[in-house]
């Protein structure tokens, strides 16, 4: 019998802890100080070394991920700059972007310098998101999502879980999720800050496989359900199961403020488990 294949994907914070938003899950947020490296427009030979990196531990997906609401000019254009070089010099990689709220036209250019996909999270449901974000709304998110589809890039959305949200709020995620229909669904799990207003995690291992088995179950053939940030805090020596419950693809390397576990282990892990990295992504 053919071992299930694990795909892997990396992201990049190029462009870090400078959001004026106040999402309450966020420590990018300068509304709740926390204690993370903020920075402007990371130089492109870090990011071309840091991909090359994460192609080499067997990254097919690389998302470019920056702080902030939405794309605008300036974002634009530099997230268009690194995809252009990137796609030069690493023909392998699928490059993802996740740049907030965009236009049509914006996701078109990223789209014409070498983007294939873009991420942006609807988080939660449409009932609780006021409860964790005043500064926008879920339906811009929701909006986003479309125009990515609408431009022809593959669209990635998911959200967190744990946030003290209602289980008729995680059916409602799973629901909206599979109305965008992705191509690339991220289930992440809420990391605790001592600087964010929402105090814990509300979410245990038993209660996170049920998503991830819901999510397979209302879209059985969606290509990648990737399980992200909070792997390690919900998961570590349970990845059998979160694979088991539909999961068939994780993000190595750090996250965007928190770290991961490395490569290597993740790997090895992998190996152990009996899968096999996938060597080719799905959509290219």
């Amino acid at each position: 019998m053919q071992k299930k294949q694990i795909f892997l994907c990396a992201i990049n914070n190029v462009l870090s802890g400078t959001c004026n938003e106040d999402c309450k899950f966020c420590t990018q947020s300068v509304r709740y100080k926390a204690a993370i490296e903020r920075y402007t427009f990371k130089e492109e030979e870090r990011v071309l070394r840091e991909a090359r990196q994460a192609a080499a531990n067997g990254a097919l997906g690389y998302c470019l991920v920056t702080a902030g609401k939405g794309l605008d000019e300036k974002t634009t254009e530099y997230v268009a700059r690194l995809a252009d070089r990137l796609s030069r010099e690493l023909p392998g990689l699928r490059l993802i972007a996740c740049n907030g709220t965009a236009t049509p036209e914006q996701l078109r250019h990223l789209k014409a310098h070498g983007i294939s996909s873009y991420n942006h999270n609807l988080e939660t449901s449409r009932r609780y998101y006021p409860e964790i974000c005043s500064t926008h709304g879920w339906e811009e998110r929701y909006t986003t999502c479309e125009a990515a589809k609408s431009v022809g890039l593959s669209l990635c959305t998911g959200g967190i879980f744990g946030m003290g949200e209602e289980e008729e709020d995680r059916e409602s995620l799973l629901e909206s999720i599979a109305s965008l229909q992705p191509e690339s669904v991220p289930l992440n799990f809420y990391i605790p800050n001592p600087a964010l207003p929402i105090p814990e995690r509300t979410i245990d291992r038993e209660a996170g496989l049920s998503v991830i088995r819901r999510m397979r179950e209302r879209m059985p053939d969606l290509p990648l359900l990737m399980v992200a940030g909070g792997r390690e805090a919900l998961f570590s020596g349970y990845e059998d199961a979160m694979f088991d419950a539909g999961a068939n693809a994780i993000v190595i390397g750090d996250y965007l403020t928190t770290p991961g576990e490395s490569p290597d282990r993740d790997r090895q892990l992998l190996q152990d488990l009996g899968y096999e990295v996938a060597t080719e992504c799905h959509g290219r």
